[in-house]
């Protein structure tokens, strides 16, 4: 059997994988590309894309509601569902068209097919092997379908990407990004929802604030939330599919039941035994923080390293990877603390850095608290407004700003600014320095003054009443 042999093999056509493979034929050296799919990975295909997509038109249809209190003759009727599909898709695949086109034009070469180890140096697809002094892992995670009875009358976000008729009544299993993003569009567009989740709180690892302002205007919309609830079984009858729990209690009537509890890394086919290569019981490959895994010459970037599993960190992974072996610039490697974060929930969050809890675990009584809340103009109109609501966490005598966490209009655009100024240390007093933009939402960032004095609530009174108890003055 012949056996082509490269510089470089990323295994892998999502974020992490094109973005090692481009870099390292910048350099000249030759480069491989194996996809089981197509070009973009998780990402482009059934993920941030079309996610932001669908969110988009759900942007539109609160739009749309609010339009006639600002004098706009506006009504709105029931959603063309497939019409935004089919639109959606064929984005997608303009988008699917480029990678292709660039990945030839950059010479490197594309392989199709699902990759395995034959030893360290060397992978097999569809019956031929290929060889290379340096193998990147980036294949990424799939959805999690918990194993209960039952189970597949439910469908997994790659299958909420599938479906060409709008779901009428759903219940989307968990409360972390994907459940409450999924949610929203799901709710702006027409569809009845319920949001299922085990934590006693939706977005539990954000800052208690975000969970709470989330919590309130999810069911100022109309969201039904029942956490606590640890799914046990689906089962379908004549009206319905109907969600069991544990505790005896059955949610019932739906149409549609999407698994939103998570991502497990994709790596059960890879035979990575083969390579030597270490592999946690959950699929997670340990690297190190120059993305090495335990087996001199393979790497492994992206979602299955158990890292921040974000987009942009896997393509900075790749890129760092490269520059490293191929650019001489040995001390290469991703920054993983303070990494900005976006959830395209209604309303939008934007968070960098430490939640107060974690903030007061490490700094103990010398953290400093500023809150702010209001109706941002877009919404001063409306019927039912939108809340808006901004924390910044300091620390020590200089109050450095070690936590942002906003939640309303304008948040995911606003914070990667803001982001840059925590990464180089910026303190509350750069903050006041910065002349305010008006009339913005993002100027209350720099024009806090008052500092929240009573000590972080206790998880269990996070319970809002009107939306008062994480209302502050500024």
């Amino acid at each position: 059997m012949n056996k082509q042999h490269y510089d470089l093999i990323a295994i892998g056509g999502g974020s992490g994988g094109l973005a090692v493979a481009e870099k390292a034929a910048l350099f000249g050296k030759k480069v491989a590309v194996i996809e089981v799919y197509r070009m973009g990975g998780t990402c482009v295909n059934n993920g941030c894309v079309p996610k932001k997509v669908m969110w988009y038109a759900a942007n539109l249809a609160h739009a749309v509601d609010d339009a006639p209190a600002f004098g706009i003759p506006a009504t709105r009727g029931k959603t063309e569902w497939a019409r935004l599909v089919e639109a959606r898709e064929q984005y997608i695949s303009n988008i699917n068209q480029y990678w292709n086109g660039y990945v030839d034009e950059s010479g490197i070469t594309r392989i199709q097919g699902c990759a395995h180890f034959v030893d360290a140096h060397t992978v097999e697809v569809e019956g031929e092997r290929y060889s290379a002094d340096h193998i990147v892992i980036a294949t990424g995670g799939q959805p999690i379908v918990p194993p209960v009875p039952g189970a597949d009358l439910g469908i997994t976000s790659d299958g909420f990407f599938q479906l060409d008729e709008q779901p009428r009544k759903v219940a989307v299993i968990g409360g972390g990004y994907i459940g409450v993003e999924l949610s929203g569009v799901l709710s702006a567009l027409g569809s009845e929802v319920t949001i299922v989740a085990l934590e006693d709180r939706i977005m539990e690892r954000f800052d208690p604030m975000i969970s709470d302002v989330l919590e309130y205007e999810m069911q100022r919309d109309g969201i039904e939330l029942r956490t606590g609830f640890e799914v046990c079984a689906l089962s379908e009858t004549g009206s319905g599919i109907s969600v069991h729990a544990k505790d005896g209690s059955t949610l019932k009537g739906y149409d549609t039941v999407i698994w939103a509890v998570g991502r497990r890394a994709n790596t059960r086919k890879l035979n990575l035994e083969a390579a030597g290569v270490k592999v946690l019981p959950n699929g997670i490959v340990p690297v190190d923080e120059y993305e090495n895994t335990n087996v001199s010459g393979v790497y492994a970037i992206g979602d299955i390293t158990g890292k921040a599993a974000l987009t942009p960190v896997a393509i900075a992974a790749g890129r760092r990877l490269a520059e490293r072996l191929f650019n001489g610039q040995q001390d290469s490697k991703v920054d993983y603390e303070n990494i900005p974060t976006v959830v395209f929930s209604h309303p939008p969050i934007g968070t960098v850095g430490m939640t107060e809890a974690e903030a007061r675990d490490r700094y103990g009584d010398d953290v400093t608290v500023y809150m702010s809340d209001f109706t941002p103009m877009r919404h001063a109109l409306a019927e039912q407004g939108s809340t808006t609501a901004m924390k910044l966490i300091c620390a020590g005598s200089d109050e450095q700003v070690v936590g942002i966490h906003v939640i309303g209009d304008g948040a995911d655009e606003m914070l990667q600014g803001f982001a840059v100024a925590l990464k180089m240390g910026a303190r509350k007093a750069d903050f006041d320095r910065t002349i305010a933009i008006h009339p913005s939402s993002a100027e209350e960032l720099v024009t806090m003054k008052v500092p929240v004095h009573e000590v972080i609530p206790d998880e269990e009174s996070h319970d809002i009443d009107a939306g008062n108890e994480w209302k502050h003055a500024s």
